[in-house]
């Protein structure tokens, strides 16, 4: 068993919660989250139920299964079991006039049959919300995303030059890396909060897979295992002398995760072109880091920095042809993309205790991606990278 999220922390993010939605949604009146993941933000444990938050009572956790693994797990005060929604709404003298419920998670589905005890027609996001709160991390989250990152260092400053030899698959080499992270601490999955997006460690590419087109909303891209499974290392793709390997994956420690992008060459010397390229997207993302500073505006560090490409940097920069991703980076924590985003429409200041994962990156025709991610904490000196500091395009012998 592990130890619990503390009842402090947990008592302390509904709290800023709460303060949040006074000052967002003044006449807000009762939040239900369904999400797990937001479900363990709050409670420590993530169960079949729901989170009743209403705004002039204790918050409730009402599970229906399992309750009793929900109270072996979490320190949240009041977690109660129930074998449907009626049990929660039974508890109410009167049903409010309004509800916020994660819109962009929540299917119509499971909101009818919450609908049908809770028959609330003014229905609002709290995705916002819950965004802003998760966004800034305490000292509890920081440790264990630092833990995250020193593995996630070791993975692949270290660790991945070992496996790579000539004719291995991409698919034999993520199957070869995942014990070997697990072995290193990893908590087994990468999870994202966007829609339908199931990755088990991330982008995993030889030579030209990395620009392949993909629904994925990043820079890189992979041929994949099948069309239906388009986010894993392809079987038919192996390493030839000469390649770029790029190694885009998430880590996580306790449900925490970081963000990290390492390039190798694998039996050859880089080309100038790939050097130049490479080696510009490394210092617009030590520039970034740089002004990752509590007050400064995602959006505007954006537009400075796209306003300080040339035209010619500009194509395939942060994705290969049309595909560009609109972004430099994103927020990172119990999802690997959270709030904020380096990006257009993101005009609340930064935080101290944010964290953010940059990836300038570059596709170059018949190559690859190059670039670089780390993850860097928002800081009064700048972003503090806990992800490492090895520059990329990392030189592995050429071996069978």
């Amino acid at each position: 068993m592990h130890d619990p999220v503390p009842a402090t922390e947990l008592n302390h993010r509904l709290e800023r919660f709460r303060r949040l939605m006074d000052h967002n949604q003044p006449d807000w009146q009762l939040v239900a989250i369904f999400g797990k993941i937001n479900h363990y933000y709050f409670t420590g444990t993530m169960q079949d139920g729901v989170l009743l938050i209403p705004r002039e009572q204790e918050a409730s956790y009402w599970v229906r299964r399992s309750y009793e693994r929900a109270t072996y797990e979490s320190l949240f005060p009041d977690i109660r079991p129930m074998s449907s929604f009626r049990d929660a709404a039974a508890t109410f003298n009167t049903i409010p006039d309004q509800i916020h419920v994660e819109t962009e998670l929540l299917p119509l589905a499971a909101w009818q049959r919450f609908h049908k005890h809770f028959p609330i027609d003014q229905v609002h996001s709290v995705d916002g919300e819950i965004a802003r709160t998760r966004a800034i991390k305490s000292d509890f989250e920081l440790d264990l995303m630092r833990q995250s990152g020193q593995i996630h260092q070791r993975i692949l400053e270290q660790r991945v030059p070992e496996l790579l030899r000539q004719g291995i698959s991409e698919a034999e080499f993520a199957s070869q890396l995942y014990p070997l992270m697990i072995e290193e601490g990893h908590h087994g999955i990468a999870r994202f909060n966007m829609f339908e997006t199931e990755i088990l460690l991330g982008h995993i590419c030889f030579g030209e897979s990395s620009i392949y087109p993909t629904y994925f909303d990043g820079p890189g891209g992979n041929y994949g295992m099948h069309p239906a499974v388009p986010l894993l290392g392809s079987r038919n793709r192996v390493l030839r002398c000469g390649d770029l390997v790029f190694v885009d994956i998430g880590c996580g420690v306790d449900g925490y995760h970081t963000d990290k992008t390492m390039t190798y060459l694998f039996g050859a010397e880089p080309s100038a072109k790939m050097v130049e390229e490479h080696s510009r997207c490394v210092a617009i993302q030590n520039e970034i880091a740089s002004l990752l500073k509590p007050g400064a505006i995602p959006s505007q560090i954006y537009a400075d920095i796209m306003a300080g490409l040339d035209e010619e940097f500009l194509v395939n920069f942060m994705g290969f042809g049309a595909r560009q991703a609109r972004f430099l980076g994103h927020g990172i924590g119990l999802h690997i993309d959270e709030y904020p985003v380096l990006a257009k429409g993101f005009d609340e200041p930064l935080e101290e205790g944010m964290v953010l994962a940059v990836e300038p990156k570059k596709g170059i025709d018949k190559v690859g991606m190059v670039g670089i991610e780390n993850t860097f904490i928002v800081t009064e000196n700048g972003g503090e990278c806990i992800t490492g500091d090895h520059p990329g395009l990392m030189p592995v012998h050429c071996h069978i």
